[in-house]
């Protein structure tokens, strides 16, 4: 029997008409590209978007057409999240860390048929454009008096001057929620990047149980700032959660040194900081050597790559702030899990208390989580099995973009992370599948060994790696970038691990070096130092 209710579609122009009735004069901040502030309402904003709704219509675009961005955290991407999902066609975010050439199979993959542009990007994409296949023009987002005039590219266009002179009034379409909304690509780090289409369903969905008062916390009361860009994973899915509860949102644009950050978070008064552990790095070396503490934060969300203990401490103690790891992947919307402060931790000692911060957290409701070994088999939530980390829920791919065959395994997604699950629920990735060291029938985490060793006063950033080993199989070295605030040498670093990790996991050889790979989302990139350094022990 089914119940007697009103089957209304979860929309994402839905979560623009509920801003509108109920937050309208919740304030957008950008730190423009130009370097000056922009500010407006969610009101503001929903007319431009709507604005651009009905030029995307006058461009001829349809229900299901791709239309990629390449943009940075600003005003203007905002709009294009709702005016262009809102139309059912679908937004399609481009990364522009990556190379040229994956650039250019994306887009070709994607079929996109406009690109919407912020200008530092411009030339990668002509760099690319000669081999690009299915785009129509080029919508640059700036003014008339910041256009390019001597672009190679054809049917370029004006941001501003595209949506000037349509109506602010859009009757957005009734849409079935599954249709798709956005699309996102994996970074590609071993072989083409994959696509990931997700529905208005999974989009809203996400945004809900993400922000609650357990995981996120937001609210009508909370003034968030992501440097997570928001052309990777939908910003954690920040700008819909923002339009949803009525929160103040503060972003960026291109300038994420810590000096910038510090600025925009006193002037603006941000209480929720959300990005990856390097850019905290510079953050807290700012206000540590400028004697700044950041006053009206609350919470600062890592995700990316795990946030040392040193970080949690420092946030803690130096500016009360809780530091709340959350993990997940594009393919999962992004969020899985998050270490949100709960009734566990009131009243646990601080150093007991960072000890489980160190942990990726719990599972947030609409994911759920499980360990099984390598014939499938679930492994008991002990703390101490790990396995292969298994995911399903409502913001969770079942198939890559264009591919006719299952993501799936048993009805669950492998994400490719090795972890244990505490009786209490807590995960912790121990390491990715392919990164995680073997040595003598034993294994080695590479991540917890990185994060002991930059809690050395004299680490500024660690990478570790196994490598081929003539009687051990694999071993551990260490790569080191210092801070040039203290003496650090091999043996310093060996003689504050000795007391963190087992004595068998110390590294046998560490490398300093002036700076470490990352990848287009500012994970660590192991491969090349890997294959690289593979023989440094066999000689």
């Amino acid at each position: 029997m089914l119940g007697n209710m009103m089957q209304d579609q979860l929309l994402i122009s839905g979560i623009l008409e509920h801003a509108i009735q109920t937050n309208p004069n919740t304030e957008i901040v950008s730190h423009t590209i130009e370097g000056s502030i922009h500010r407006y309402s969610i009101l503001e904003s929903s007319k431009r978007a709507k604005k651009l709704a009905n030029a995307l219509k006058k461009l001829g675009i349809k229900e299901g057409d791709i239309l990629g961005t390449m943009a940075l955290n600003g005003y203007r991407h905002y709009e294009l999240y709702f005016g262009i999902s809102g139309t059912g066609s679908i937004l399609h975010t481009l990364n522009p860390r990556l190379f040229p050439e994956q650039v250019e199979y994306i887009v070709n993959h994607a079929e996109d048929k406009f690109l919407f542009i912020d200008l530092p990007f411009l030339p990668l994409i002509e760099s690319v454009s000669d081999n690009i296949q299915n785009v129509e023009g080029f919508i640059i987002l700036c003014d008339k008096e910041s256009m390019p005039s001597d672009s190679k590219l054809k049917n370029l266009m004006c941001y501003e001057e595209l949506i000037d002179n349509e109506s602010d009034e859009f009757q957005w379409p009734e849409l079935d929620e599954n249709t798709a909304s956005s699309l996102c690509y994996t970074s590609g780090t071993t072989g083409n990047p994959k696509g990931v289409l997700y529905s208005h369903r999974s989009t809203i969905l996400h945004a809900w149980y993400a922000c609650a008062a357990n995981a996120m916390n937001v609210s009508s009361t909370t003034v968030i700032l992501p440097v997570v860009p928001m052309f990777h994973v939908n910003a954690w899915g920040i700008p819909y959660a923002v339009a949803m509860f009525g929160a103040k949102l503060v972003l960026p644009g291109p300038h994420t040194s810590g000096e910038a950050i510090t600025k925009l978070v006193q002037s603006e008064k941000v209480t929720n900081l959300m990005g990856v552990p390097t850019v905290w790095l510079d953050l807290l070396n700012y206000t540590r050597e400028n004697n700044i503490s950041l006053d009206t934060v609350n919470s600062v969300l890592v995700g990316g790559s795990a946030a040392p203990r040193a970080m949690i401490k420092e946030f803690q103690e130096k500016h009360d702030a809780f530091l709340l790891h959350g993990w997940g992947m594009t393919e999962m919307s992004p969020l899985g899990t998050l270490n949100a402060y709960n009734s566990d931790m009131q009243g646990m000692d601080l150093e007991e208390r960072y000890d489980i911060q160190t942990s990726q957290g719990k599972a947030i409701y609409g994911c759920q989580i499980k360990i099984v070994d390598d014939e499938g088999k679930t492994l008991p939530n002990d703390g101490e099995s790990f396995g292969r980390l298994m995911v399903k829920g409502a913001g969770i791919i079942e198939r890559y973009f264009k591919s006719d065959e299952t993501a799936l395994e048993n009805g669950w997604f492998d994400t490719g992370d090795v972890s244990t699950i505490s009786i209490d629920g807590y995960m912790r990735i121990v390491d990715r599948s392919k990164d995680v060291i073997k040595t003598g029938g034993e294994w080695i985490s590479s991540i917890d060994l990185e994060n002991s060793a930059v809690g050395h006063p004299g680490v500024s950033e660690a990478c570790v790696v196994g490598v081929l080993h003539p009687k051990w199989d694999e071993r551990p070295i260490m790569f080191v970038v210092k801070n040039n605030q203290e003496d650090c040498d091999k043996g310093s670093i060996i003689e504050y691990l000795s007391d963190k990790v087992a004595k068998w996991w110390l590294p046998d050889d560490i490398i300093f070096v002036d700076e470490l790979p990352h990848g287009a989302t500012g994970k660590l990139l192991k491969t090349g130092l890997r294959e690289e350094y593979k023989n440094h022990l066999m000689k």
